[in-house]
């Protein structure tokens, strides 16, 4: 945009964290592509915001490399640049022993979490590299399970895992382009995908316990925090996370 205005995507800007990330850029002034698999939720999220034009749903598969350019284009075309990325988009799996998991399961989560961050990471790239002003900002949803696995989450956590990898990779590719690449680990955000947290979830010792969460809001302000960093200055790993949650300790 002309006026000055930060650019920014959001990948899952439908429901939970990406939602609450977007809101929390367009509440902060920035125009937003937001990105997502379901129209509907996304102009539910536009219209939360009451941002008006700064917002601009984009229905996007993050597995498909068309999708990705397509909304990475329709984003720079509308707004004129780009300024920041959060890769927020993910994928779990059935929660069941590791031989019972299917090929396809696996593939799944790792189109979306793995291969579908590195499509937005590389549209960036190519993007922040050439434009003027130079650079910009990726942040990537890596997640508790970037750390520690919770039971029964194999391909899930190796993909969060990797997501670390991705992440000093481009900081360090990006650094002479004055691209800053963070990784923000997330746990117990209050969204639809942690409801299950009340009535009790699988813990490392077997048992079945409820576990405490947090307002998502707060992930939201932390991702805004980020983002308004000047580029020679960079959050390099945060985490973000419920205080009480059985995370610190033994398992």
């Amino acid at each position: 945009m002309s006026d000055g205005t930060k650019v920014a995507i959001v990948t899952g800007a439908g429901t939970g964290v990406g939602r609450a990330a977007a809101l929390a850029l367009l509440n902060a002034g920035y125009a937003v592509g937001l990105a997502g698999r379901t129209l509907a939720t996304l102009q539910e999220t536009a219209a939360l915001s009451g941002a008006g034009e700064r917002a601009l749903p984009i229905p996007t598969d993050v597995a498909d490399p068309a999708a990705v350019s397509a909304l990475f284009a329709a984003t720079v075309e509308r707004f004129g640049r780009l300024d920041v990325v959060f890769n927020n988009a993910g994928l779990s799996s059935p929660p069941v022993e590791m031989d019972e998991l299917t090929v396809e399961q696996w593939r799944a989560v790792v189109d979306v979490n793995l291969t579908g961050v590195f499509l937005c990471t590389r549209e960036a790239f190519r993007i922040m590299r050439t434009q003027d002003p130079q650079g910009g900002r990726i942040i990537n949803n890596g997640s508790i399970s970037a750390h520690v696995p919770r039971p029964y989450s194999a391909p899930y956590t190796s993909t969060k895992h990797a997501i670390t990898g991705l992440t000093r990779s481009t900081s360090l590719d990006g650094r002479k382009y004055n691209i800053a690449c963070s990784q923000i680990d997330i746990g117990n955000a209050e969204t639809p995908m942690t409801e299950r947290m009340s009535e009790g979830v699988p813990q490392a010792d077997g048992s079945i316990r409820t576990e405490p969460k947090m307002d998502v809001a707060h992930v939201g302000d932390a991702v805004v925090h980020i983002a308004s960093l000047p580029l020679d200055a960079n959050v390099q790993f945060m985490t973000i996370m419920a205080t009480a949650m059985p995370y610190i300790g033994r398992g």
